[in-house]
């Protein structure tokens, strides 16, 4: 067996949103995908909106995705470090993952070190100074009351409210201009911030939906990790170097 050395990072899967089928799709190449990278994965990085929604009462989650988590109890049984980060879509995870995968939960920024480059990681919502009425609305959802407020509807009534409410969303954005790679839009521009005080390698991110590379400066690496509808785009560290990889599919033009 090959030893595990590698650290793979990948974002926005939104499972559960679409059709049964269609997600069911993407659960099966996310399957496929986490059974390729099993044999030398060290750690794997699942940076934000791995779900269209998730909320845990005390004794319910979300019904589904069982070959998915299966497939991340495995590679967690075999010594994968795994983490898991709160995107805007599924902020409400709890404790569940850690106490059934040993998953480390992630709020908001992560810092880490490894072989002597530094990553700073981050879903992407909320940074740099737009979109102030989405930053009072996380803080809002993000509450200890909001969440306890949620928790009293019956699942069936709260989960359909959600489902209302993201796929509104998703409306909404899908009638905004897709970024291109290479655009200057707010990741980057709060990174370029970040590095006039502090030194970081690698930047990576999720939320815009764009895979896209952007060096910042000679040594330092703008990653956006994509998304898993049209391009099955994560970033895999080799100890050596970070690079953005495609999953069964072909780079875009």
């Amino acid at each position: 067996m090959a030893e595990r050395t590698k650290l793979y990072f990948a974002s926005d899967f939104h499972l559960g949103t679409d059709s049964y089928g269609k997600s069911r799709d993407r659960e099966a190449r996310l399957v496929r995908w986490l059974d390729s990278i099993k044999h030398d994965a060290a750690e794997v990085f699942l940076m934000g909106d791995v779900f269209e929604f998730w909320f845990e009462y005390k004794t319910v989650v979300p019904k589904g995705y069982i070959r998915f988590l299966g497939k991340l109890a495995e590679l967690v049984d075999a010594g994968v470090k795994l983490y898991l980060f709160k995107g805007n879509h599924d902020m409400w995870m709890f404790s569940y993952f850690t106490e059934e995968l040993g998953a480390t939960i992630v709020d908001n920024e992560l810092v880490i070190e490894r072989n002597g480059k530094r990553f700073f990681l981050h879903h992407g919502d909320g940074l740099g100074p737009h979109d102030k009425m989405y930053k009072l609305l996380k803080k809002v959802f993000r509450s200890k009351l909001c969440q306890w407020l949620f928790a009293r509807l019956h699942p069936n009534f709260g989960m359909g409210i959600a489902g209302s409410w993201s796929q509104k969303s998703r409306d909404t954005n899908e009638k905004k201009p897709h970024l291109k790679a290479g655009q200057f839009a707010w990741l980057p521009e709060f990174s370029r911030e970040v590095l006039n005080t502090e030194h970081y390698d690698y930047f990576i991110y999720g939320h815009q939906h764009f895979p896209a590379e952007l060096q910042l400066a000679s040594d330092s690496l703008y990653v956006n990790l994509g998304e898993w509808f049209n391009y099955n785009t994560y970033a895999v560290f080799d100890g050596q170097q970070l690079k953005l990889e495609y999953f069964e599919k072909q780079p875009q033009p």
